[in-house]
């Protein structure tokens, strides 16, 4: 009986000193740090990884993470220097340097990102409210940035949190406004693309007229170098024509009017209206050529002519004359 009593005795023991044993270690993970709190006052920090000891029963562990944390603050809308509204949303990268104090002022994670969003908030439109739209979008971005930042961090120092970055990672402009800039690019393009089709087409026509004042210009300069020539071959005809009617004026004039009796005679479309008797026959009543007796000597040089008006071949040389 005594055997028994002794050996639940030993068992309650050993489980008492488990308890105590468990109760008096706590292990730290590599991604947080821990503060121990006896009694609900702060008394240590632990920031190694691994085992560690604190009393049993009368100390409480309380885990804060030590890793770089996000704080996404949602679109707000601000007002640059130059009356210009923006649609920013903005975010921040921040770590808790002093655990006991971030302990003692905000004591968790998401009262740290409730109260940090508020400052940022108010940081963005201090900062965004003194540059203009223009500065903020293109020229001094990233100093207003690093200007938020500094200020973002001066009023973080009393939750024991470092500020690591900031930045914006939009800034458009309100819908409405969007729609008129946008309108008013649209006319914008619209009126130089009006401008430089205005321009295409006075070049084109610059180009047309110079083109068609060229064409003018070739033409009435290849028309007066062929009247040129035209005039040099027709007096050269004439001379070859003069010069063959004074070697043999019988053959010039049966010649002349061979080509009036070609030129005049056409099948199935001559009409003449002459006497048989006419000088123009002559050819047909004589071979020499010679004159009837009821032919004129007007006749002679008349009929030649008469036929003779169908082409140019058949008029009587110049140089003859």
């Amino acid at each position: 009986m005594k055997s028994g009593i002794a050996s639940a005795t030993l068992v309650i023991i050993a489980l008492v000193l488990l308890v105590l044993g468990y109760s008096s270690i706590f292990t730290v993970p590599q991604t947080r740090q821990a503060l121990v709190v006896r009694l609900g006052d702060p008394i240590r920090i632990v920031e190694d990884a691994g085992l560690h000891f604190k009393m049993p029963f009368v100390d409480s562990v309380i885990y804060i993470d030590k890793r770089i944390l996000d704080l996404e603050n949602p679109q707000q809308e601000v007002i640059a220097s130059d009356q210009k509204r923006l649609v920013v949303e903005s975010f921040a990268r921040y770590k808790v340097s002093d655990p006991l104090k971030f302990y003692q002022t905000v004591g968790s994670i998401d009262d740290a990102n409730s109260r940090l969003s508020t400052l940022l908030n108010s940081a963005v439109r201090r900062v965004l409210g003194e540059a203009t739209l223009v500065n903020f979008v293109r020229d001094e971005r990233a100093k207003l940035m690093a200007t938020v930042q500094q200020q973002l961090a001066n009023e973080s120092k009393s939750f024991g949190v470092e500020i690591i970055d900031v930045r914006i990672r939009r800034a458009d402009l309100p819908e409405q406004n969007s729609q008129a800039v946008y309108q008013r690019m649209q006319t914008a393009r619209q009126r130089e693309a009006a401008e430089f089709r205005a321009q295409g087409n006075q070049k084109a026509q610059e180009i047309r007229a110079k083109a068609d004042r060229d064409v003018t210009v070739i033409v009435a300069d290849a028309t007066s170098k062929a009247e040129q020539a035209r005039g040099v071959g027709d007096a050269k005809r004439n001379q070859i024509f003069a010069e063959a009617y004074q070697r043999d004026k019988d053959f010039f004039q049966f010649y002349r009017s061979m080509q009036a009796y070609q030129n005049g005679l056409h099948a199935n479309n001559t009409r003449l209206v002459l006497k048989p008797d006419s000088n123009f026959f002559r050819y047909f009543n004589n071979p020499f050529g010679k004159a009837s007796a009821g032919g004129s000597p007007e006749g002679e040089n008349q009929a030649p002519v008469a036929g003779a008006s169908q082409t140019p071949a058949a008029n009587p040389p110049a140089g003859s004359q």
